[in-house]
């Protein structure tokens, strides 16, 4: 027995009104029609929905308890086709983001604010680790987008350029070399450095190494735990902590920052989107849109004469 999703709402339509030419006025159909889908229904299932008399079109007690059953179905039904909807268009699901910097402020974290104003029902999910470990993700299908530094490991599919971040040091705030505004990478050649193990500690190892040299004189202590913890060694005087500047949103008590100095100004390292061209995750598109919107590839704009 087959009972189509269109009986079932032609059903209820002429349970909710006294006649059926009102419900057929209802659904825009002739009067006939609809008495004719009423019963074939009731054919199909061998029970009598309706009662009609001279005064009008009630169900009956069978007719209301199937009625019943209609509706939960109905109800159901939309709700699954509603979300297969949102879900296409991207606009529910789950997005995996691959980041190796801090989202305490800055580029990313206001990317993700506005993702979130404009698709509360994504849940995103976030996976830290350096580039090369997030673009071997990626490539595995792990996660569905990787936001690294330029140039920190090869990718292949699509790319797009983002922003850039200042390097900066998270140093104790009675240490001498905070009474500077910033503070040049020959500065810290004599101090005891922390990395984090996790996120970007080793492109800025990569990077400590290109501007002194060699890793030496430096004293590099990795640690393995979370920017919380890293502050709180900084405050302690463990070392100083080379970061980028979306870490400077995290305030932390006896913590000063500062920008790190080239000859020519603050050093900054620039960051990029990858991600499979593939991909059939439909949220991707969507984030990928507001990537687009607040950093526009011009690289990808036609020349103009």
């Amino acid at each position: 027995m087959v009972v189509e999703l269109q009986d079932l709402r032609w059903a209820i339509i002429a349970s909710q009104h006294r006649s059926l030419r009102q419900a057929a006025e209802r659904l825009n159909i002739r009067q006939s029609t609809l008495s004719r889908r009423l019963r074939d229904l009731e054919h199909r299932l061998g029970a009598v929905l309706f009662e009609r008399t001279n005064g009008g079109t009630r169900p009956t007690t069978a007719g209301q308890e199937f009625l019943e059953t209609a509706r939960r179905i109905i109800d159901e039904m939309d709700v699954a086709f509603s979300r297969l909807k949102t879900r296409h268009r991207g606009e529910s699901g789950r997005l995996t983001i691959g980041v190796h910097a801090s989202l305490s402020t800055g580029n990313l974290r206001a990317t993700l604010i506005e993702h979130r104003r404009r698709f509360p029902d994504v849940e995103i999910h976030a996976v830290d680790g350096p580039s090369r470990h997030l673009i071997s993700d990626l490539a595995a299908d792990a996660i569905d987008i990787a936001i690294i530094m330029t140039g920190s490991a090869s990718w292949d599919d699509s790319s797009l350029p983002l922003w850039s971040e200042r390097v900066i040091i998270a140093l104790p705030e009675h240490h001498p070399l905070s009474n500077l505004k910033a503070i040049p990478w020959a500065k810290l050649a004599n101090e005891r450095l922390l990395l984090p193990q996790r996120g970007p500690g080793l492109e800025l190892q990569k990077l400590l190494i290109a501007k002194l040299g060699c890793s030496e004189p430096c004293r590099i202590l990795y640690q393995d735990v979370g920017l919380d913890r890293l502050l709180t060694l900084v405050a302690a005087e463990y070392g100083f902590l080379l970061a980028l500047e979306g870490a400077t949103g995290a305030t932390y008590p006896g913590v000063a920052y500062r920008e790190v100095h080239d000859s020519d100004g603050p050093t900054r390292l620039n960051f990029m989107a990858c991600w499979r061209e593939a991909s059939s995750n439909p949220t991707l598109g969507p984030f990928l849109a507001i990537l687009r919107e607040r950093y526009p590839d011009l690289s990808a704009e036609p020349v103009r004469g």
